[in-house]
């Protein structure tokens, strides 16, 4: 039975899951659900149904319901081991979760289309000072990986050595998110060309938010290798 995948083209969390799905080579079809039309389809009975958190992504496989981009990837690690997005030593998996997870848990969330959307409709914040947190929160994160990743031995082609992995699933769609907010890139050196070596392979290219069934819009220019 084919994996279904609920996901909206530019929603991070189910970008991160649409690369590992594509690194795992396996097939999967793509159920849009858009943010924002009509209230937001996340909103409507039929999905609360199937997701009461009211996000994505959401993974169906076969009887199994998985929502959380990192639950949901690493249910597929284990499943489909190869090729692995973890790497084999317990202290460099833990090191991998937690750079990850700056993104998915300091990064995103505190940026994400529900909480401008709250700024904006229910706090009345101008769209100029939106804009001005938006960047900001994503600055001072991109700071901190920047720094890490930078100085890190275990860093090579990818953010982990040249095997391509969770934190680069992670990272990709982050920078995507501040390449689209016109952010200035070049505090950034290392970040960027982690992001320029992924978005040469099929997997992140085939989830990127142009290839997508429901995609509105083109991405990013993609900076070339300074």
């Amino acid at each position: 039975m084919k994996i279904l995948l609920y996901s909206f083209w530019r929603s991070s969390a189910a970008f991160r899951v649409r690369i590992a799905l594509n690194l795992k080579d396996l097939g999967y079809e793509v159920i849009p659900v858009h943010l924002n039309k009509n209230g937001g389809e996340q909103m409507q009975a039929e999905y609360a149904q199937l997701n009461p958190t009211r996000l994505v992504p959401l993974l169906i496989d076969g009887k199994q319901s998985i929502h959380q981009s990192l639950a949901i990837i690493e249910y597929l690690e284990e499943l489909h081991p190869a090729p692995p997005l973890l790497p084999s030593a317990p202290i460099d998996r833990a090191w991998a979760r937690s750079i990850a997870m700056d993104i998915g848990a300091d990064i995103h969330p505190i940026s994400n289309l529900r909480v401008l959307r709250y700024l904006v409709k229910k706090l009345g914040v101008s769209i100029e000072d939106k804009d001005t947190w938006y960047q900001h929160w994503i600055a001072l994160g991109l700071e901190g990986l920047e720094k890490q990743l930078s100085a890190d031995p275990r860093v090579g082609k990818f953010a982990f050595g040249n095997q391509v992995g969770l934190i680069d699933i992670f990272l990709v769609p982050q920078i995507f998110n501040a390449l689209s907010a016109k952010m200035d890139m070049k505090p950034y050196p290392t970040l960027m060309r982690i992001f320029n070596e992924c978005m040469n392979l099929p997997a992140f290219i085939n989830a990127s938010w142009e290839n997508q069934i429901d995609a509105e819009g083109l991405n990013p220019a993609i900076p070339p290798q300074e």
